[in-house]
């Protein structure tokens, strides 16, 4: 009852004399964060999205947006971890100072009582030098705030929260955000069956974005696993939002949070979905479970049911030619220790120099160095860092 009280206090003179409250409302700024080895990708899509004004910092790039061209960015982005919304910055030396500002925030407009949330805290040459504390401390001051006011405390759900606040304290500068989907965005929700160390979804975003491929050429991979490049590379060419399976968002909870134009912003996006041609993406792989696993994943997606996915051994596949190779070798966990790893990726190699022809491959290595076992000679190799794999993109022209 209290947020339903305050937003409807909101819609006329009480919260016009409080809109610029937060600094989100005052600047229409915003931060996302995303691998460091994507950040120029990263870039390039806010931008396609309706960002301006970039800056790029360390871990994330801040941007201004029009609130739809910020809905939109959050519901479509493919690259993008996390994205949030600051609220407030202020000077912070001690704890008493970190709690003090936090209780000054009005929780009410954000959240209520019944509402759990979970904090997020990273702190950076500081005098406050414990992240877990810091969150504490600013945990304490959010119940601290509800219970004197109502006599009730908000639980905290660090799994599943319905809120999520972020604190970040960097040189004693404090800021506290809120984050836009409440949860990682590269958590798509497609993902029902998988295998032992399935790709992230960004990671396979991210290899698709650096390929250039728009669906003029037929996708194909040889190693689908639980099929993460299959089902990025379905929504990319059927235009299906990246967090169209997601069914609440963080910024729901703003106090200038605007119903009617989310609900345009969103049907304009799936209204956009375009249909699969038969045959542009296919993919197959050695084991029945991760072959099963893909199947149910894209089965969940729209036009998921257009992807051929087979259990073929890569090494029995005829042949692949003027196509585009996407893949991801199995290695170390994936494989079991006891596996031949030198042959099985000169075994790789031959595959692609002999029945790929006029192909162009795009492998990502988790491991890098399992590269020098390939005996080909790539066009390049760049570093793609996500989701706690420190691996490698190499991209081999097959003539």
């Amino acid at each position: 009852m209290i947020r339903k009280t305050i937003l409807q206090k909101g819609r006329g003179k009480t919260r016009k004399l409080a809109k610029l409250h937060y600094i989100y409302e005052r600047e229409s700024r915003y931060f996302a964060q995303m691998s460091e080895t994507a950040k120029i990708m990263a870039g390039e899509e806010l931008m396609e999205l309706g960002a301006r004004d970039l800056s790029y910092e360390f871990r994330g790039i801040r941007f201004t947006a029009s609130k739809p061209d910020f809905y939109r960015i959050t519901y479509q982005s493919r690259l993008l971890s996390r994205i949030l919304i600051p609220l407030v910055a202020f000077a912070c030396k001690d704890k008493e100072t970190l709690y003090k500002e936090a209780r000054k925030i009005r929780w009410e407009e954000l959240m209520t009582p019944k509402h759990t949330f979970a904090i997020m805290a990273n702190v950076s040459e500081s005098s406050i030098t414990h992240s877990n504390f810091a969150g504490l401390r600013v945990k304490d001051a959010i119940a601290d705030y509800f219970r004197d006011r109502t006599n009730r405390r908000p639980n905290v759900d660090a799994k599943n929260p319905g809120i999520l606040i972020n604190l970040h304290i960097h040189r004693d500068m404090a800021t506290l955000s809120l984050d836009a989907s409440a949860g990682p965005l590269h958590k798509r929700g497609y993902r029902e069956a998988s295998v032992a160390a399935p790709m992230q979804e960004t990671v396979a975003a991210a290899i698709l974005r650096k390929s250039g491929w728009d669906g003029t050429l037929p996708l194909y991979d040889p190693m689908c696993g639980s099929g993460t490049l299959l089902a990025e590379a379905l929504m990319k060419y059927c235009r299906i939002p990246a967090q169209v399976f997601r069914t609440r968002f963080g910024f729901e909870r703003l106090p200038d949070f605007d119903s009617r134009l989310w609900e345009e912003v969103k049907q304009t996006a799936d209204q956009n979905i375009r249909p699969l041609p038969g045959g542009l993406i296919a993919g197959s792989d050695i084991s029945e479970q991760a072959v099963a696993a893909a199947k149910i994943n894209l089965m969940g997606l729209h036009h998921g049911g257009d992807v051929t996915v087979s259990q073929t051994d890569f090494r029995d596949i005829p042949g692949i030619e003027d196509c585009l190779i996407v893949t991801n070798p199995p290695y170390g966990i994936r494989m079991g220790k006891d596996r031949d790893m030198k042959t099985f990726y000169q075994n790789l190699g031959m595959f692609l120099r002999e029945r790929c022809r006029r192909s162009t491959a795009l492998v990502y290595f988790g491991d890098p160095k399992y590269i020098k076992h390939v005996p080909l000679a790539p066009s390049w190799k760049e570093p793609l860092t996500i989701g706690g794999l420190d691996g490698k993109l190499v991209k081999y022209q097959l003539f």
